[in-house]
């Protein structure tokens, strides 16, 4: 077992959890390979909301940044446009909440990655 791991694998103490937001706008776009201001759009457009600060700064949690990268599969592979892609996460999520298969073009899509934690 990993040093510091519990049997349970959990995290260990003091690691921050997927939903805990505390990635700045301009890490989470670092990470993304993408502009900060892509980051506001996809915001503006409902696609993910960003935890605010009580100074209104935007911070991202590991699960906005799991669901980005969908975003971003699905957008620069696939060349879906953005009301498309909130079409199909729509979609995605009421085909997993039932059971059921994704059509096999969207099979490589992580469906865990569009939920949070927990």
């Amino acid at each position: 077992m990993a040093e510091g791991m519990s049997r349970m694998g959990r995290m260990p103490p003091g690691t921050p959890g997927p939903d805990k937001p505390i990635y700045t706008l301009s890490v989470a776009a670092e990470i993304l390979a993408t502009h900060p201001r892509t980051l506001m759009m996809y915001e503006t457009v409902g696609l993910v909301t960003p935890h605010r600060t009580p100074t209104n700064r935007r911070r991202y949690t590991q699960h906005d940044l799991n669901k980005l990268q969908v975003v971003q599969r699905l957008t620069r592979s696939y060349g879906v446009n953005l009301a498309g892609v909130r079409q199909l996460l729509k979609l995605l999520a009421i085909l997993k909440k039932n059971r059921l298969e994704p059509p096999a073009e969207l099979r490589g899509i992580d469906l865990n990655l569009l939920e949070p934690a927990g």
